[in-house]
């Protein structure tokens, strides 16, 4: 019984000890001779995908405004995505270092690499990657059952909402990401493919820059139905196109507010988001009926 007993637990040891190569999304091969004990995580939205996939308990260092879930508050900060504490991340002793590429990352990822610490590069840019992602972050952290169940279950709601609202008439957006300067996303970024799944059109889907800034009088010109903003001031927000009543989206009532961390972040949470974008979308189709 003894021996029976051990077998089970032995192949648990060897697993745990067992060498782990993911390829990242920068498409580049990650390998690491067991899995990370400890972690250290260079965005909010990579935070949440390592507490999905059941490693929240091995992050040792995160950035500023990893706020989600409750347990992440506590975690030691390491900076912010403008400046990184390279004293602090070396005195954390991480096995491995989750980044994120953004405007000003390039410099913080050089003086990382430098570091001799393994990097995966974390950026989903399709819902349909945010379930991998998770499943990725699992078999790094050797939580692998814990991820692929998380995992099912965001790819079950995705499935859901495809369902739902595949067919449904297309409603021209404009996604206001701020308004000094009044800048926007472009379609390769993963709030489009969001907006996709919902039936809505990125009226500036077409720009070559992934967070390009446009004009007032541009977005006028292309004449939204709707505006979505995920400012939390009544101004500066969407409320700011009330001053055009001629525009489409401020005609129809629908300038919408959203919760920025649910779709700003290409994390777990992000299917909620576009739930939540989905619905809003139907209230425009809606108003075009009254």
């Amino acid at each position: 019984m003894k021996t029976i007993l051990l077998v089970p637990l032995l192949c648990t040891s060897l697993a745990s000890h067992a060498a782990v190569t993911v390829r990242d999304d920068d498409g580049k091969t990650v390998t690491l001779a067991q899995p990370a004990q400890r972690i250290i995580s260079m965005a909010p939205h990579v935070t949440e995908l390592l507490f999905a996939a059941g490693a929240g308990s091995k992050i040792v260092g995160a950035v500023d405004y990893s706020d989600y879930p409750e347990a992440a508050k506590a975690i030691t900060r390491v900076g912010s995505n403008r400046e990184v504490d390279l004293e602090r991340v070396l005195a954390l002793k991480p096995d491995l270092i989750v980044v994120w590429r953004h405007g000003s990352s390039e410099r913080q990822i050089e003086l990382l690499r430098k570091l001799g610490v393994p990097l995966y590069h974390s950026e989903p840019t399709s819902l349909d990657a945010i379930p991998v992602a998770v499943t990725s972050m699992g078999k790094l952290a050797g939580t692998e059952p814990a991820a692929e169940a998380a995992a099912a279950d965001l790819r079950k709601r995705l499935a859901m909402l495809r369902t739902k609202y595949q067919g449904r008439p297309t409603v021209r957006v404009f996604y206001q990401v701020w308004d000094k300067p009044l800048y926007t996303l472009n379609g390769a970024h993963i709030v489009s493919d969001a907006l996709r799944l919902c039936g809505g059109e990125n009226i500036f889907a077409s720009q070559k820059v992934t967070a390009p800034v446009v004009s007032v009088e541009a977005v006028l010109q292309q004449d939204p139905e709707a505006v979505f903003s995920t400012a939390e001031k009544e101004q500066g927000g969407a409320a700011m196109w009330k001053q055009y009543p001629q525009m489409k989206a401020t005609k129809g009532d629908n300038l919408f507010t959203i919760d920025g961390h649910l779709v700003n972040r290409a994390g777990p949470r992000m299917i909620a988001g576009t739930e939540s974008l989905c619905e809003k979308l139907d209230l425009a189709r809606q108003h075009r009926k009254n």
